[in-house]
């Protein structure tokens, strides 16, 4: 009779579980940071497995577009790659994994280290040859994040520049974009996500990351608090998410992601 019971009991887990499986279906969409929408186009491929009723579509366009879309319901969930600001408090931010922002050079670069004041001279122009910073006579391309980017807005905030003080030769969207920019081009700087940037430099992509304020660019140091330019990656709503919002940012925090977000050279909330 306990064994009845027992297989009874069974049978309507597995019934309620394929309930709640198939009460799981629909559309999100998110736009925003182009730094978490690799990450979260991987989350929502291994979503949609889960649930094959569900599509995840994702856009990028800058942290700046995941506020407004966000805000204006054009998408379900936005992708902010930094923490809200004051007058951003409306919305309801949840944090997914963390990332930091490094300064990368052509892998045959000679330079290897930069100081604060030099990476400032850099890009506004008062350094304007390699050969000043232990590299090549050669003229430095500088490559600055377009408008709309939370990358841009660190990189500033951190360095204390205006985006008007930047004597750019080329400006970039996302972070592959920047990383691909470096790699063809040995007189280049950059900077972009380190995750992004740890990822290419591991898959044959002629970058090197260089250390900021004596700190070496890595997820490690991410992770343990000492490098210094680290931010959160969130997903933002407009109100208290509910229903597909909740169940995807639910699974977005968990531990079923956590292989995607280290994959990604990112950290994830169990490792904070």
């Amino acid at each position: 009779m306990g064994l009845a019971a027992c297989l009874w009991l069974q049978s309507c887990t597995h019934l309620l579980k394929t309930q709640s499986s198939d009460a799981i279906k629909g559309k999100l969409v998110l736009t925003g940071s182009s730094t978490v929408a690799p990450l979260v186009s991987e989350i929502g491929k291994r979503f949609e497995s889960e649930h094959p009723d569900m599509r995840v579509d994702v856009h990028s366009g800058g942290s700046s577009r995941g506020i407004a879309d966000a805000r204006q319901g054009v998408a379900d969930i936005g992708m902010v790659s930094r923490t809200l600001k004051e007058e951003e408090k409306d919305l309801q931010a949840f944090t997914i994994a963390r990332d930091g922002i490094s300064i990368i050079l052509h892998k045959d670069n000679p330079a290897q280290f930069l100081s604060n004041e030099q990476v400032v001279d850099i890009y506004t122009g008062k350094i304007d040859n390699w050969q000043k910073v232990g590299g090549k006579d050669a003229s430095i391309i500088v490559v600055n994040k377009a408008q709309g980017h939370s990358t841009l807005e660190l990189f500033l905030k951190y360095f204390k520049l205006k985006n008007s003080e930047i004597k750019a030769q080329v400006v970039i969207g996302d972070n592959q974009q920047g990383v691909k920019t470096v790699a063809g081009n040995q007189n280049a700087i950059g900077y972009v996500s380190i995750g992004a940037a740890e990822y290419s430099a591991n898959n044959a992509v002629p970058i090197k990351l260089m250390p900021v304020n004596g700190v070496a660019a890595t997820t490690e140091n991410v992770e343990n608090g000492t490098f210094p330019i680290s931010r959160p990656l969130n997903l933002v709503t407009k109100t208290q998410p509910e229903g597909l919002d909740q169940e995807f940012i639910d699974f977005a925090r968990s531990p079923q992601v956590q292989d995607i977000i280290k994959k990604q050279h990112f950290v994830p909330l169990q490792n904070r």
